[in-house]
């Protein structure tokens, strides 16, 4: 497992989807620079993520209860300290790219 970004939010993401799903592959990008100045950007510099995570509770889920499981780990870092956050959910043994 690894959290690519450090920050206090990207922490405590990896945290979260740790305890809850327990993964094999976690990976959490901080996009925020891309987002600077736009919209829910609030300058802490920490409102944007991509977060690619492999874990065996997606076994047999569609992709809409994977999203659904990833943002009820996240609970309230959703309501308002994440602004975005985009998905690539996969099973052990899915066929999916980790970031570069």
């Amino acid at each position: 497992m690894t959290a690519a970004s450090t920050g206090p939010v990207a922490t405590e993401i990896a945290a979260r989807l740790s305890a809850a799903l327990a993964p094999t592959v976690l990976h959490v990008i901080n996009d925020s620079a891309h987002h600077a100045g736009h919209m829910g950007d609030d300058g802490s510099g920490e409102s944007h993520f991509t977060v690619v995570i492999e874990s065996a509770a997606f076994a047999g889920q569609s992709r809409l209860v994977r999203q659904r499981l990833v943002n009820r780990a996240l609970g309230d870092l959703m309501a308002g300290t994440v602004h975005a956050l985009a998905i690539r959910a996969r099973a052990p043994g899915e066929l999916g790219a980790d970031p570069a």
